[in-house]
């Protein structure tokens, strides 16, 4: 049987205390049971605590086994990684 081919996380246009607890939800889910893309494309606005939750599933991934990628960055996604200086902590886990 072939390996699936893992599940995409689209972030919404707002990822603030109102989207979280849903967009964490997704990525419990991805991150149990394979491969995870996630898709910055359609960010506008993002809160700390949302990229703080994306390098806890890249790592949560990373000890399942699995990999995850965030990848199609809005300009306002790379912007605010940038501005909290967390470019490092996303390095390992961003494409595109």
């Amino acid at each position: 049987m072939a390996e699936a081919a893992g599940k995409t996380v689209a972030l919404p246009p707002v990822v603030d205390l109102d989207s979280l607890d849903r967009v964490r939800d997704q990525l419990l889910d991805a991150v149990e049971t394979g491969p995870v893309v996630i898709d910055g494309s359609a960010v506008r606005r993002v809160a700390t605590n949302a990229l703080f939750m994306l390098v806890s599933a890249a790592e949560t991934a990373r000890r399942n086994g699995f990999s995850l990628e965030l990848r199609a960055q809005s300009q306002a996604l790379s912007v605010a990684i940038m501005r909290l200086g967390l470019g490092d902590r996303f390095a390992g886990f961003t494409r595109g």
